[in-house]
């Protein structure tokens, strides 16, 4: 799993790449532990994302509730079928702005 984080004036992507299983997520939860103090747009970039687990989306939800109470904007972009099957399952999709 691999997280490549960018900066463009007020947006900051973090680009997933790879399977967001269990040990991923604890891999890469100091990246996302930073991406809770941004305050424009955080964009969480799927294209490359292949798979998702429970743990992972706790990190999502997490990075929602940061977005919220900094007044922040959430968008989860480029999420494959079967992400957003995963998503759909468990109400995610009503929780997030999803862009194709």
């Amino acid at each position: 799993m691999e997280v490549k984080i960018t900066q463009e004036g007020k947006v900051t992507t973090a680009a997933l790449i790879g399977r967001l299983d269990t040990l991923a997520a604890q891999e890469i939860a100091p990246q996302m532990d930073a991406l809770k103090e941004v305050d424009g747009t955080l964009v969480l970039d799927c294209k490359e994302l292949s798979y998702i687990s429970s743990s992972g989306l706790r990190i999502f939800l997490t990075l929602r509730k940061a977005a919220i109470a900094n007044g922040a904007k959430i968008i989860v972009r480029g999420i494959c079928p079967d992400i957003r099957n995963v998503f759909v399952m468990t109400g995610f999709l009503n929780l997030f702005e999803i862009e194709d």
